[in-house]
């Protein structure tokens, strides 16, 4: 036994040597070691605490706020922004009664590659769907991870007939990852008040894209938790349509972003002088009330009302501004005025960087491995002056009038939003 303790000082003594300090050693207690029974660790290990403390984590995790060099817009001029454009009553009105029909389902995905549900209800919409076929599955049995609960949904043409193809539009309900390489189920496509079964749908989807994982990283290219069949989808009932109604009367109403008395008043007076005291002005102001006049066969009505549907009448220029934060998109029109006034906007950026270290104890140490918080903010307030605005009478000096004062689009957001509460902006402001 004292021979064993003293190969194992050398041993401590040339690896403490091969790191280019050799540390001097306890001399050997010959009665312990002679006992054959007990060593005594300690007098074998190096002097001055030879345990070197675990490397601690140096890695540093940033948050950061850029914004992009301004891009200076090109000038436009000689155009005439504020003429009358001549549109066909088609892209102004639609007809009533003619319209697309949206139907929904809930389907099942099966043959993905363990990127399914990871919950019980895929598996039980699937056993519920087995049962109808006579077989009766537990759910428990079921791979939950190669299938996934998904809505369908599809839009009807109007006028439809049974055995007419459509596409359809499928998502996930539950946490599946992807449907890339799934396959529909046969799918009942229903109304609104799920009393009929007006479409079904199934076959292979497509996603657009991919997802690819593995144990401590994963990629993603596009959306992959929504798919498309294209013409997947197969009518089984048809949805009656019809352009008149029993009185004879065809119903115009304005399409979105259309509905001004100026449109509705000069559409009515081009069917007018096409067919005399046939259209009037319903008191909403946004629809026409169309006659079939007497002695046109039922076969020719479609063709009567489009020979009225491609007169053109001049449009409004409306003044709207159409705003959405959510993609940061601003649209306006061409009637929009701005008054003078004063405008100041500053922004605050606040970047916050949590960084977390891990403190490890020593060995032998009897220390407790403990997470560290660390945290880096960063407050930064933009100094904005005051800006003196003219007036604008016409779109493109309105454009050049907000140019000036360089803001980002989701800045100027929060600007015209401010200019119409004041009054400053002469528009209607929609929110998107």
């Amino acid at each position: 036994m004292r021979f064993f303790n003293i190969i194992f000082a050398l041993t401590l003594t040339a690896s403490a040597g091969a790191q280019g300090t050799v540390p001097a050693t306890a001399p050997v207690d010959s009665s312990t070691a002679a006992g054959g029974q007990e060593g005594n660790l300690a007098t074998v290990l190096p002097l001055g605490g030879g345990i070197e403390a675990p490397t601690q984590p140096q890695g540093v995790s940033t948050a950061n706020y850029s914004r992009t060099a301004r891009v200076r817009p090109i000038s436009r001029t000689g155009g005439n922004y504020e003429a009358k454009i001549a549109s066909p009553l088609s892209s102004l009105f639609r007809v009533r009664g003619v319209q697309e029909n949206e139907v929904n389902g809930i389907g099942i995905v099966m043959g993905l590659d363990a990127t399914g549900d990871s919950g019980l209800l895929a598996p039980q919409l699937l056993a519920n769907s087995l049962l109808a076929s006579n077989i009766n599955i537990d759910p428990k049995l079921l791979a939950t991870s190669s299938i996934a609960t998904v809505h369908v949904k599809g839009v009807i043409p109007h006028g439809a007939k049974p055995g007419t193809r459509m596409d359809v539009i499928v998502s996930t309900l539950g946490d599946a990852e992807s449907l890339y390489g799934g396959n529909l189920l046969i799918t009942e496509l229903m109304d609104i008040e799920g009393n009929n079964v007006y479409a079904t749908a199934s076959g292979s989807l497509t996603v657009g894209g991919f997802f690819a994982a593995g144990s401590a990283a994963s990629t993603t290219k596009n959306h992959v938790t929504v798919g498309t069949l294209a013409n997947a989808g197969r009518v089984q009932m048809g949805i009656d349509a019809s352009v008149v109604n029993e009185h004879g009367y065809i119903y115009l109403d304005a399409k979105n972003g259309q509905g001004s008395f100026g449109n509705t008043v000069r559409a009515t007076d081009a069917i007018n002088r096409l067919y005399p005291e046939t259209a009037q002005v319903l008191p909403d102001g946004k629809s026409v009330r169309f006659k079939v006049m007497d002695g046109v066969p039922g076969e020719s009505v479609v063709a009567y009302l489009d020979s009225a549907m491609q007169l053109e009448v001049e449009t409004d220029n409306l003044a709207r501004v159409v705003i959405s934060e959510r993609t940061g998109v601003i649209v306006m029109g061409g009637n929009v005025r701005l008054r003078p006034g004063v405008i100041q906007h500053g922004s605050i950026i606040v970047t916050i960087a949590e960084t977390p270290e891990v403190s490890q104890p020593a060995g032998f140490s009897n220390g407790v491995t403990t997470e560290v918080p660390r945290t880096n903010l960063n407050v930064v307030e933009g100094d904005a002056p005051l800006v003196l605005m003219g007036g604008a009478t016409s779109l493109e000096e309105v454009v050049e009038v907000l140019n000036v004062l360089g803001a980002t689009p989701r800045d100027m957001i929060a600007i015209m939003e401010s200019l119409v509460s004041g009054g400053l902006l002469v528009a209607d402001l929609k929110r998107m």
